[in-house]
């Protein structure tokens, strides 16, 4: 006679939003000329490796920033007082991530990494994995930098953009009358 085992598996509790520290552009300057120097560094790679042949300079590049980069899913709503940005950046926590904000960008970026060891005996298994994302977004009005607000839930961040009073002001509704 065959035995069952049922498991009944508790929903985690909701974690609550966590604040995110916002940076100013300058702070992620250096991060930006890191990441254009790996990219770069792993694009002639992948020049060498294919026999220095030259014309191949863009394929190498995306190939390395593909590799290097993984993409952020962002949402913009806007409406007549701020916009609403969400990102998906799944795995990643409020430490490893940096937003700066600017009148009329965005940018978002953060990095992980997680080393796991595992010894069997002899063997030693060691596994090491990282994670970079960035993403610059062109916002579509003026925004008060100093008055957003960001948080990370489950795996999104979302962020409040106040407008500018003229990026208001401008936002007027236009009424369209048949002729």
């Amino acid at each position: 006679m065959s035995e069952k085992a049922t498991a009944v598996q508790k929903a985690p509790e909701p974690k609550e939003p966590a604040a995110m520290k916002l940076v100013g552009p300058e702070t992620l300057f250096d991060r930006i000329n890191q990441l254009h120097e790996a990219t770069a560094r792993r694009a002639f790679q992948l020049f060498e490796g294919e026999g220095r042949i030259f014309g191949r300079d863009l394929d190498h590049w995306f190939r390395a920033e593909e590799e290097l980069l993984h993409s952020v899913h962002v949402r913009i709503s806007e409406s007549g007082n701020a916009l609403e940005v969400a990102a998906e950046v799944p795995g990643f926590n409020a430490k490893e991530l940096e937003v700066s904000v600017e009148p009329q960008r965005l940018t978002i970026s953060g990095k992980r990494e997680s080393t796991e060891e595992r010894k069997k005996g002899e063997t030693v298994y060691k596994e090491q994995c990282s994670n970079e994302i960035l993403r610059v977004v062109d916002l579509p009005a003026e925004i008060e930098t100093s008055k957003v607000t960001a948080t990370l839930k489950e795996g999104v961040l979302t962020l409040n953009l106040p407008k500018t009073a003229r990026a208001k002001a401008a936002a007027t509704e236009v009424d369209v009358k048949t002729a």
